[in-house]
């Protein structure tokens, strides 16, 4: 807590060593930082909460408008939780944030992780997040030489066993900042660490092996084709996704489904959002999720016809109005350049 006191990183969600930090600003920062690293989350933070200063402002958002300033971060049904968890605090409980662990968790979009994050760092709870900064600062501390995510379970458990009663927020910060700028995954600099002397990773000569991990397994490759489809008027068809599932929500031009097959000719057609003469551009679109590669082509075509359920038509100088994922802003590069 010394080390925390003097070395702490100062963070725009933060509140200063003491003090309890606002629930609304570290609710949004830690949702917004989930997979994604601190550097890239700043400005996102900064923009929210000037557009939307508190939860009610947020829950009063349309939801396009938020997956729009979202746009970047990936992971987007963090987003929809995001708005969703601001309207069922406003209308269900005030807008005042639950201030226990069990009440957070009760809440759209937050698992333990964020419950126990929020609880300890803007209530002052003796909650114990454990993300992968701490996963790596315990491991190393403890010597748990068990791989991930075998060991999480145990990994918890000694990381309660760490946390004070007094100042838990406070606590769990200096560890994520211990992970972040000091017990750094391939180079531990142990020389400069506060627990260097009871660690037992360092002791044992193992502290840059830890956590130790299994094997992923090599992601597939899913492939898809692509439709722009342009009117007399230039303007592009775009449709939106089911709400559920990967990119839910967000706009994107038809497509076949994407799957571990390449797809053939004459199965493309049964997709198309138009029977049109389509012309298939060369080269391919490449996107990588989590879980699988993406690979699409794209082909283009002029025709009109009324939009359905979910679609528009959209100029595309106006593009940059939608929330579109970065998968589809490439096909529309890809697109848009050769029509």
């Amino acid at each position: 807590m010394a080390w925390y006191d003097g070395q702490h990183r100062k963070l725009p969600w933060r509140a200063p060593p003491g003090e309890l930090a606002a629930p609304y600003h570290v609710w949004l920062s830690e949702i917004m930082l989930q997979q994604t690293v601190v550097k890239t989350v700043i400005p996102y933070y900064q923009h929210f909460l000037q557009r939307w200063p508190s939860v009610e402002a947020l829950a009063a958002a349309e939801l396009d408008q938020v997956l729009h300033a979202w746009q970047g971060l990936g992971y987007y049904a963090r987003a929809r939780n995001l708005h969703k968890c601001a309207q069922v605090v406003v209308a269900e409980h005030g807008g005042a944030f639950p201030d226990t662990e069990a009440g957070l968790l009760a809440l759209p979009g937050i698992g333990p992780y964020t419950a126990a994050a929020i609880a300890a760092i803007a209530f002052g709870q003796a909650a114990s997040p454990v993300d992968g900064n701490i996963e790596r600062v315990v491991a190393r501390l403890h010597g748990v030489t068990a791989a991930l995510p075998g060991a999480k379970g145990e990994l918890r458990r000694l990381a309660a066993g760490l946390t004070p009663k007094l100042r838990a927020g406070d606590h769990a910060q200096a560890l994520m900042d211990l992970g972040a700028t000091i017990c750094l995954p391939r180079a531990p600099q142990c020389e400069r660490c506060p627990l260097h002397r009871t660690c037992q990773g360092r002791q044992q000569g193992i502290a840059a092996d830890l956590p130790r991990r299994l094997a992923k397994a090599p992601r597939p490759t899913r492939y898809g084709v692509a439709f722009c489809l342009f009117d007399e008027a230039g303007r592009l068809l775009l449709r939106r996704r089911p709400e559920r599932g990967l990119l839910g929500g967000m706009m994107e031009v038809p497509s076949t489904p994407w799957r571990e097959a390449i797809w053939q000719r004459q199965e493309v057609e049964a997709f198309a959002p138009l029977a049109t003469r389509w012309r298939s551009l060369p080269g391919t679109v490449s996107h990588t999720f989590t879980h699988f590669h993406l690979e699409m082509t794209v082909q283009t075509g002029a025709g009109s016809r009324p939009a359905m359920g979910g679609e528009i038509w959209q100029a595309p100088v106006a593009l940059a109005d939608l929330a579109l994922p970065t998968v589809i802003k490439k096909v529309l590069r890809h697109g848009l350049t050769a029509f």
